[in-house]
């Protein structure tokens, strides 16, 4: 803004000075009115840039925790390393909060709310202002709470011998519950600010910032809920014993894997251990005693879930699954357990990334690089007696346990060890089921649940159980497209469209990896693979057309817990790619799509299109 010019010099006689004044005053005056925006223009750029150093100062803080946090211990740190993880967490967030908290105020004040509601032009003000508040609330009454959480756990666990302490956990759950509701505001607040301004590099920020509390809110409810769950479950008041099963993923089933190894797990106040180890061979013939209700026995009865061990877990709603288990473990012991827990070499390789390898008793080294290929490949070329291998698969099962237990007891391991178990958790590789009602509620509602949603928001599954009977489904490769299309008078076009690769190898498959055991009357070459091809659907979702590589194709269709299935036989020869296309109708709705990730050895690729909401 270019400044008037007065014109004339100063008078220096007293008199004179005063009519000079009284003539030029209105030129005075808007010569004052336009330095004030200057002035405040000034300070909020100055500031602004304060307030940058330190954000980045914070965030420099908390990347250092992280990676101190997520860092596997080496001896030389270990010896090297006395201080508490407890009191590194304090320390890294009490500055991380303190440089927040001067950005808060940097970007504070009258100059800089005025230009944050200057038309067209201050919308990055605007960003920029409610981030650092966002930054300042997230660090005071998020991470503070957590990080002061942490330490009284570390330090009761300490005074235990190094065992998780449930009664420092359970006097954090009322803390754990405010943070998780901050965290919710705090995201609310940011997603309410300008996300398209004039400048770039302020959107990018606050994306940046975004995405940083897409994960941190999830974290926190999670937290919150093992606060309130863990320690009854951990058997808190009383022992606890649990089923836990290792699905092998180069079968797939709706949960994930085959249900191959299992193991029983007892907790006593917070100490675990592993009372027993099978194979599914122990459990072909036990039945379970457990109704699931007619839409189940629809979709699922005619693979006999309840009486065949090996196709109890076809559904990818994973109470089902474990109830099944629960159930079939009390038919074959007269034992009843707690709950279940499932996991797979996918699950065990996050954790060995953390706890370090384990060691079999004949010397081979099982670590996170090697665990899924040693038990889904290269077992089947190793051991071709099949009681051989499954002894093989105990071991790996074993050694990996203590393994994993002992990293726990580990003061030095704990941290990591529990963070990747956190992240494994929250992608619901690991899944877990309570046979207590009140404890069942809270774990339902969480990723590690496994629970099929029972909202209507928009909702695509993609869920594959392999027919043939062999191990091929190592080798496959699924991609998801999700694409909402125009809005109709009955919702939305939704087109969904499923590719599935066999990528297995033409020769040099071990028999049973290539074994069709479904006696197919069709001709079929060694790496060929049958598949049925499940997709759950939005809830009210209906079918308007299907098509396989290009070609009309029927699809059985039925309801699973309120969610349309549209299941289809498929036979996949080795090396090709078949590609399904449903066109669908669902309510219009502009909410975010949420999915099922089966959980299989080569991740499921999606594509997710914008979901702009239907007109009035």
């Amino acid at each position: 803004m270019r400044m008037p010019r007065l014109e004339n010099r100063v008078p220096r006689n007293a008199d004179n000075l005063v009519r000079w004044l009284r003539r030029r005053r209105a030129r005075l005056l808007v010569c004052a009115l336009a330095g004030v925006p200057l002035a405040g223009a000034g300070w909020v750029g100055v500031t602004g840039l304060l307030a940058r150093d330190e954000l980045l100062a914070a965030q420099r803080a908390l990347d250092s925790l992280r990676q101190q946090t997520a860092a596997r211990p080496s001896a030389e740190a270990s010896a090297g390393d006395s201080v508490p993880v407890g009191q590194r967490t304090d320390a890294a967030v009490r500055a991380a909060a303190a440089h927040a908290a001067r950005a808060h105020r940097l970007t504070s004040g009258p100059a800089w709310y005025s230009a944050a509601y200057v038309p067209g032009l201050g919308g990055p003000v605007r960003t920029v202002r409610g981030a650092a508040q966002a930054a300042d609330r997230l660090t005071r009454d998020v991470l503070s709470p957590l990080a002061e959480s942490v330490t009284e756990l570390t330090s009761d666990t300490a005074k235990d011998g190094g065992h998780l302490s449930l009664s420092a956990l359970r006097r954090a759950a009322p803390a754990l519950d405010r943070a998780s509701l901050s965290a919710s505001d705090v995201r609310d607040d940011v997603d309410e600010l300008p996300r398209r301004t004039w400048l770039p590099t302020v959107d990018r920020a606050r994306a940046q910032l975004a995405e940083q509390l897409d994960r941190i809110v999830p974290a926190t409810v999670d937290a919150a809920a093992a606060a309130r769950v863990m320690p009854s479950m951990l058997g808190e008041r009383g022992s606890r014993r649990y089923v836990v099963v290792f699905e092998n993923t180069a079968e797939a089933r709706g949960t994930g894997g085959l249900p191959g190894a299992f193991a029983v797990l007892t907790a006593d106040r917070g100490r675990l251990a592993f009372e027993r180890f099978g194979n599914d061979t122990e459990m072909a013939k036990a039945v379970a005693a457990v109704d699931l209700g007619d839409e189940y026995d629809a979709v699922h009865g005619h693979n006999a879930p309840t009486t065949t061990w090996i196709n109890s877990n076809l559904s990818p709603h994973f109470p089902y699954a474990a109830r099944i288990w629960t159930a079939a473990w009390r038919d074959h012991t007269g034992q009843k357990v707690d709950g279940a827990f499932a996991l797979d070499p996918g699950v065990l390789s996050g954790l060995l990334t953390a706890s370090g390898p384990a060691r079999l008793s004949d010397g081979t080294e099982v670590t996170a690089a090697n665990v899924v290929d040693l038990t889904e490949r290269s077992s089947y070329v190793d051991y071709p007696d099949i009681e051989e291998r499954k002894e093989f698969f105990l071991d790996v099962a074993r050694a990996a346990a203590d393994r994993l237990l002992g990293a726990a007891d580990d003061p030095l391991r704990r941290p990591a060890l529990f963070a990747a178990l956190s992240g494994q958790l929250r992608e619901g590789r690991v899944k877990v089921w309570s046979a207590h009602p009140s404890e069942q509620r809270e774990i339902r509602r969480r990723p590690f649940g496994g629970a099929l949603p029972d909202t209507s928001d928009p909702f695509a599954g993609l869920v594959v159980n392999n027919a043939a009977g062999n191990k091929l489904d190592y080798y496959l490769d699924r991609h998801l497209e999700w694409a909402p299309g125009r809005c109709v008078a009955a919702g939305r076009e939704v087109t969904v469209t499923v590719s599935l690769t066999n990528r297995a190898p033409r020769s040099g498959l071990p028999t049973y990896v290539n074994q069709r055991l479904d006696a197919p009357p069709y001709r079929t070459r060694p790496g060929d693979n049958r598949l049925l091809v499940s997709y759950y659907a939005t809830k009210g979702a209906k079918l308007a057309t299907a098509a396989l590589d290009g070609r009309p194709v029927l699809m059985n269709q039925a309801v699973e817990r309120g969610h349309p299935v549209h299941t289809l036989d498929l036979e996949l020869p080795t090396g090709v790619t078949r590609t399904l296309v449903l066109r669908l109708v669902e309510n219009a709705s502009d909410r975010p799509v949420s999915l099922l990730r089966q959980p299989l050895v080569r991740p499921l690729r999606v594509t997710v299109r914008p979901n702009p909401p239907c007109g009035d």
